[in-house]
């Protein structure tokens, strides 16, 4: 759960998540969503590139309303666990944002650790929905940001250091903007960004994952597995038993590289672009 100073806006967060996709939408209809999108996410990833995920209002909601707060849950643990990453950050890069959660959660540990000041997200994401949602998100969380459309493999990055979030956006590229994405986000990090990847911890669905593993802990970085059991929210309980899926516990994985402007890291990024 959030630290006490961030409960009001979680909680806010979280009834206006209701209030909204609940208003033309029964409960019972979201929760068939939800089966839906979950087999999607589990059997059919191929159709995730072709929008099926986001195909509807029910699945919509169902996104919204329980990945997004598990999503936000995930990432708020990791912000808090792992050193330096709830650090002076003015920007934050959180590319394939979605519906802004994650990106929100590291916000939020960041002013937890600076006072109350927290970092601008720069969202992106490639789906209008998302987009303005995110937006939602932000707004009703009581953070400064700005939201647009556009490819996380190719958006342009402020010139000046920030953070750039990537979670549960990797794997839905294909496998030559990934590698594109690898080499620039080791670029960034040899200049001194914060660079945090999540993804599931399922290794069939992330093949890919052992290369970025190699490449992240070449440039001094890390790679951590996250199992907790959080309390969670009213909604994502009732609607993880309604689909008969299982989150009591949290599980993720992430790969973490500081600011070290160094040989190993260079030599990293030169690496990944060969």
């Amino acid at each position: 759960m959030p630290e006490r100073g961030d409960s009001a806006a979680y909680d806010r967060w979280l009834a206006d998540l209701e209030r909204r996709h609940l208003a033309e939408l029964t409960f019972p209809e979201v929760s068939r969503a939800l089966r839906a999108l979950s087999a999607t996410y589990v059997e059919r990833r191929q159709k995730i590139a072709e929008g099926a995920a986001l195909a509807g209002a029910g699945k919509r909601a169902a996104f919204a309303m329980f990945y997004g707060p598990l999503h936000f849950l995930l990432v708020a643990h990791i912000a808090g666990e792992l050193p330096g990453a709830a650090g002076e950050h003015s920007t934050l890069v959180d590319l394939g944002c979605g519906t802004g959660a994650a990106g929100a959660a590291w916000a939020l540990a960041c002013a937890r650790a600076r006072g109350g000041r927290a970092p601008r997200i720069v969202g992106v994401d490639r789906h209008p929905w998302a987009v303005s949602e995110a937006a939602q998100t932000y707004r009703t969380l009581g953070l400064s940001a700005a939201v647009h459309r556009g490819d996380a493999a190719t958006a342009a990055l402020p010139s000046t250091r920030c953070a750039i979030l990537a979670a549960f956006t990797v794997n839905e590229l294909d496998e030559r903007a990934r590698a594109a994405l690898l080499g620039r986000l080791l670029g960034r990090g040899s200049r001194g960004d914060r660079i945090l990847i999540v993804e599931p911890i399922a290794g069939s669905i992330a093949r890919w994952w052992d290369r970025w593993r190699a490449a992240f802990e070449s440039a001094g970085g890390r790679s951590d597995q996250w199992r907790f059991r959080p309390e969670l929210p009213a909604i994502v309980a009732k609607l993880d038993r309604a689909a008969g899926l299982d989150h009591r516990e949290i599980t993720g994985r992430s790969l973490w590289l500081a600011p070290r402007a160094t040989a190993a890291s260079r030599a990293a990024v030169l690496s990944a672009s060969s």
